[in-house]
C-alpha cells in the first residue's frame, strides 16, 4: 500500500437538523489547527460564524444548506471532512455526499434521541455498507439515560453499538467522561474555546473519589461493569464491516469529548476503499488516475460567478495540468488551478491522492456523476436524482434581468439543488424540489448572487416520473392523450407530470408497455 493512501481518512458528518454537526466540525478543525478560535452557529457574543456555514443564507438562519468540504492534518493523518445539511429539504445533497466518503459520523442529540432524518441517512449507510461512529452530543444538558439512548440507537438504526466512552452524570451535574478506549478520565470544565485536561486514573483506586466524589465514583464503577457485561468487546474488524458502531459521549459546544472521538477515529477508520464502476471495481492503489464528480457549487466566490465541481479521487494520483479524459464528452481536459478547500477559502494544489476531494473550475462542462480517467472508459454508479414532490412555476419578476435569471437558474440546477422541467403544452418553466425550503433558497440566491428577481406561481402536481417504452406507438398515444401533462427535463427526456395518485395509477394500468421511473437513473 502507498503510505499516502494509508494516511487518508475521508468521512461525512450526518444527522437530524440541530443535533450539532456544524458545531462538531468547528471543534474538529480547532484540533486540526486549521482555525485558532471556534466560530459559533448561533451566538450574539461570539461574532465569528462557523467556518463551514459560509453562504449568506446559512449565517442568517443558523442552518447548513449545502455540503462543505474541509481538510486538515492531524497526528500524521490527512483528514477530509464533509459537513452535510441535516434539513430534509436538502437530503439529496447529503445522499450524494455519502457516495464520496469511506465512513460517517452520526450525531445524536442526547435529549431528543434518534430522529426521522437520521433513520433515512442510516438506511443509505446500510445500503452502501459504510462504517459509522455515533457521537451522542449535548451531554451538558438534561437528557435521556445513557443506557436508554443506546437501546434506542440499536433499535432505530438497526445496528449493534459499543460505547467507547462513558459519561459521569449529565446536565448541570456533568463531571466528565471516562474514556474506555484509552482507560483515562477526562474532567469537564465548561469552556467553548479551549480543551479540557486528561487524568490517568486507575478505576479501582481511591483516586477516582478524589476527582468526582463518592456517589459518582460508585455509579461509574457499576455502569462500567454493566457495559462490559452487556456489550461484546470492541473489535475493529466488526466496525469496518459496518456491523458495530462505536459510541462516544460529549458536548461539541463545550468542546468536550471531541478529542477522544478524533483520536480513536483516525486510528480505526478505514483508508480509501475500492469503488464500484459499471465496468469493473477500481482499487485505490492502481497506477492510473480515476475520479468522479459528486457535487457542483455555483458562486463559491460571488465576485467572479465561478462554478466549482467537486471530484473524489478514486485511484492513482491526480496531477495539475495533466491531460485527463472526460468520459461523457469524450474530450481531453487539463486543469491549471485545481484547489483544495477549507469551506470557502481555497488553495491551489499540485497533486492529490485517493480519498481526497479536489475542486475543479467548471465552465459548464460538468454534470453530477461525470467521470475523469487517463483514457479508460469508466462510469461510476449511484448518483441519482429523485423524483421531486413539490412544484411551482418560476416566472421572471423583472423583465430587464431575463439574461441574469436564465443564467442563475441554469447554474443552480447544475448543482442539483432542484430540477427544471419545461412544460410541452405552454412552454413554461417548472421547478421541482424535495422540500419547501429549497424554493426560498433559490429565490434568495437568485436575488443576492445573480441580481435577478423571480416569483413563484402555484402548481398542483402529485409527482413527476420519467417514462420510456419499447413500444413507440403506445408511447406516442400516451403523449397525445396526456399532452397537457408532458414535460422535458434538462437532458430532453420525457417526463410525465401526474396531478394525483389516482391519475398515475390509472395511467400505469391503461398503458402496460410504458415504464414509469421515480429516479433519473434507469
Amino acid at each position: 500500500m502507498n503510505p499516502e493512501i494509508e494516511r487518508r481518512r475521508t468521512f461525512a458528518i450526518i444527522s437530524h437538523p440541530d443535533a450539532g454537526k456544524t458545531t462538531l466540525t468547528e471543534k474538529l478543525l480547532l484540533f486540526g489547527g486549521q482555525i485558532q478560535v471556534a466560530g459559533a452557529v448561533k451566538s450574539n457574543k461570539i461574532k465569528k460564524t462557523a467556518t463551514s456555514d459560509w453562504m449568506e443564507i446559512e449565517k442568517q438562519r443558523g442552518i447548513s444548506v449545502t455540503t462543505s468540504v474541509m481538510e486538515f492534518d492531524y497526528e500524521g493523518y490527512k483528514v477530509n471532512i464533509l459537513d452535510t445539511p441535516g434539513h430534509q429539504d436538502f437530503a439529496e445533497d447529503t445522499f450524494r455526499t455519502l457516495t464520496a466518503v469511506d465512513s460517517a459520523i452520526i450525531v445524536v442529540d442526547s435529549a431528543k434521541g434518534v430522529e426521522m432524518q437520521t433513520r433515512k441517512l442510516m438506511t443509505v449507510c446500510r445500503m452502501r455498507k459504510t462504517p459509522v461512529i455515533i457521537f451522542i452530543n449535548k451531554m451538558d444538558r438534561e437528557g435521556k439515560d445513557p443506557f436508554d439512548l443506546l437501546d434506542e440507537v440499536e433499535e432505530e438504526l438497526q445496528i449493534k453499538v459499543r460505547p467507547l466512552s462513558w459519561p459521569i452524570n449529565q446536565g448541570m451535574r456533568l463531571k466528565g467522561v471516562y474514556n474506555i478506549y484509552e482507560q483515562q478520565l477526562n474532567l469537564f470544565t465548561a469552556d467553548k474555546q479551549k480543551v479540557t485536561e486528561k487524568v490517568a486514573v486507575d478505576i479501582n483506586s481511591s483516586d477516582l473519589e478524589h476527582h468526582v466524589g463518592e456517589a459518582d465514583a460508585t455509579k461509574l464503577r457499576e455502569d462500567l461493569e454493566l457495559v462490559e457485561g452487556v456489550y461484546p468487546e470492541f473489535n475493529t474488524e466488526d466496525y469496518l464491516a459496518a456491523d458495530v458502531a462505536p459510541v462516544f459521549f460529549g458536548s461539541a459546544l463545550n468542546n468536550f469529548g471531541v478529542k477522544e472521538l478524533l483520536d480513536c477515529f483516525v486510528k480505526i477508520a478505514p483508508n480509501p476503499r475500492p469503488t464500484q464502476a459499471e465496468e469493473r471495481e477500481v482499487t485505490p492503489d492502481e497506477q492510473k488516475f480515476t475520479g468522479f464528480i459528486f457535487k457542483i457549487t455555483a458562486n463559491i466566490d460571488p465576485n467572479h460567478r465561478s462554478c466549482i465541481a467537486f471530484c473524489k479521487v478514486c485511484s492513482g494520483k491526480f496531477q495539475r495540468n495533466a491531460p485527463y479524459l472526460h468520459v461523457r464528452n469524450g474530450k481531453t481536459v487539463r486543469f491549471s488551478s485545481p484547489t483544495q478547500f477549507m469551506a470557502q477559502r481555497k488553495s491551489t494544489i499540485d497533486e492529490a491522492w485517493p480519498g481526497d476531494i479536489v475542486g475543479l473550475p467548471d465552465n459548464g462542462i460538468f454534470k453530477i456523476g461525470d467521470t475523469l480517467t487517463e483514457g479508460e472508459i469508466l462510469h461510476f454508479k449511484g448518483l441519482p436524482s429523485f423524483s421531486p414532490e413539490m412544484f411551482k412555476y418560476i416566472e421572471n419578476a423583472d423583465p430587464m434581468k431575463t439574461k441574469q435569471l436564465n443564467k442563475g437558474i441554469e447554474q443552480l440546477m447544475d448543482e442539483g439543488v432542484a430540477q427544471l422541467f419545461v412544460n410541452q403544452f405552454n412552454g413554461r418553466k417548472i421547478i421541482g424540489t424535495v422540500g419547501q425550503l429549497q424554493f426560498e433558497v433559490i429565490q434568495y440566491r437568485l436575488e443576492n448572487e445573480y441580481n435577478a428577481k423571480c416569483r413563484w406561481e402555484p402548481l398542483n402536481l402529485y409527482k413527476a416520473c420519467w417514462i420510456e417504452s419499447d413500444n413507440s406507438v403506445e408511447l406516442e398515444n400516451f403523449k397525445k392523450r396526456k399532452y397537457q401533462y408532458m414535460a422535458k427535463d434538462r437532458e430532453g427526456r420525457d417526463v410525465f407530470l401526474a396531478d394525483s395518485g389516482y391519475v398515475l395509477q390509472m395511467a400505469q394500468q391503461d398503458f402496460e408497455h410504458i415504464k414509469f421511473h421515480f429516479t433519473s437513473e434507469f
